[in-house]
């Protein structure tokens, strides 16, 4: 059995009816016949996830998550702790000014209410929504 990773554009692709979308809908009937195992980094998950939310809104991106959750595809690197961290990195990167990294760094302090100890700039979008310890 052949085993593919998808990357967000791929799905994005899918879901979007652009022109690769009848490749990736192919390899999706592919998995759910069991020809193909087909991957997906949570990190990707994220991604489309907040694509979909800054184009469109936020509950059109819950309507994603569970529609790829419906799909033939493993998630890697999923619990759900994982994908609480993810969700919250990506609705950081949806609506704030941030790296995706950076965003990963904001959501973890935000879910396990913990301070950032930080020096960047960046993170005075999330001063009022997490706790920060400024280096100088």
């Amino acid at each position: 059995m052949a085993t593919k990773v998808l990357d967000s554009w791929a799905l994005i692709a899918f879901f979007e009816d652009q022109p690769a979308a009848e490749q990736v809908e192919k390899l999706l009937v592919k998995a759910e016949a069991g020809t193909h195992k087909l991957l997906l980094c949570v990190v990707n998950w994220g991604e489309i996830y907040y694509n979909t939310m800054r184009k469109v809104s936020q509950e059109a991106a819950e309507q994603k998550a569970r529609e790829i959750a419906g799909l033939a595809i493993e998630m890697v690197g999923l619990d759900d702790k994982t994908l609480e961290l993810v969700r919250q990195a990506a609705m950081y990167k949806a609506t704030r000014r941030f790296s995706y990294a950076d965003a990963f760094a904001a959501a973890l302090a935000k879910i396990r209410n913990a301070e950032l100890v930080t020096g960047d700039e960046e993170f005075r979008e999330v001063q009022d929504d997490i706790k920060i310890a400024w280096l100088r």
